[in-house]
């Protein structure tokens, strides 16, 4: 039930009718008795600056999340860019604070550390490779650094787009080792594949394999399908796995925690869910 009590969180896109988020939320917020919503609200770029600062003038909204094509130009304008932000130079979250500023952060690599952390693995120490230097593998890169590896792998056919996220994680982290320009995944802990690979069939593997160490964990951000061919051919040879669904499961619970709203777990939010994938 919506009243005039009921808290916003704007969920901005376009076009809407591929979101997932509010069958997800809603249905949480309804079985814990938290009356908030998050509401889809379809806005093209052209017009999203003045929607955007117009939408903050409200006095019942909270935040928003904020998804594509929206998430670039959203880091200027905001007050604040959590450090995740920055280094992934893009924003799927902001939230008003009480003294009227904006605070944007970046919950997709953070989803993906709850992961595999949930899993039993480490991640401080650890030496990892991501391939795919675009919004979700520069999130995740952040999200690794801040965690504590010790060294950080990065691969992207786009030389510039890998070697500008290389220079923001060195401004961050001075002392985290970085390779760049190859995609060998062999002598890493940890191996990521974020580039749109495996979500079409023909597509090829992102890397090669039989290089990865079955002690390996390996992780997957398609979200079209659960068992990719990549991750099907890592299991093959013994390596644990991430569906690219546990990443966003894992970050709403982070969502919430930014927005100030009662957290859950995965497993929590599975139980109430009205969406497959």
């Amino acid at each position: 039930m919506i009243d005039g009590h009921t808290i916003l969180l704007a969920h901005l896109g376009y076009p809407t009718t591929t979101f997932k988020a509010p069958l997800i939320y809603n249905p949480y917020f309804e079985s814990i008795g938290v009356n908030a919503v998050v509401m889809p609200m379809g806005v093209e770029a052209e017009a999203y600056p003045q929607v955007f600062a117009a939408l903050f003038r409200l006095k019942n909204i909270r935040g928003a999340l904020v998804t594509m094509p929206h998430k670039v130009t959203t880091i200027g304008l905001v007050d604040e860019l959590s450090t995740a932000a920055g280094i992934a130079g893009s924003c799927n979250a902001v939230l008003l604070r009480p003294d009227g500023t904006l605070l944007g952060d970046m919950f997709d690599g953070e989803g993906f550390v709850r992961g595999v952390l949930r899993k039993g693995r480490q991640v401080t120490g650890a030496r990892a490779l991501v391939v795919g230097s675009g919004g979700v593998g520069a999130a995740i890169a952040a999200s690794l650094a801040g965690a504590g590896a010790a060294a950080l792998g990065l691969f992207d056919v786009n030389a510039a787009s890998v070697e500008a996220l290389a220079g923001r994680l060195r401004a961050h982290y001075p002392a985290l080792a970085l390779e760049v320009g190859s995609r060998d995944p062999e002598g890493y802990d940890i191996v990521v594949n974020a580039t749109p690979l495996g979500m079409n069939e023909g597509d090829p593997l992102p890397m090669d394999v039989d290089r990865i160490a079955p002690s390996a964990f390996v992780g997957e951000v398609v979200l079209k399908r659960e068992l990719t061919p990549f991750l099907a051919a890592a299991q093959a040879r013994g390596c644990q796995t991430q569906v690219g669904t546990d990443m966003l499961f894992e970050q709403i619970p982070a969502y919430l925690e930014f927005f100030g709203l009662p957290t859950t777990t995965p497993d929590g939010l599975r139980a109430v869910v009205r969406v497959s994938y």
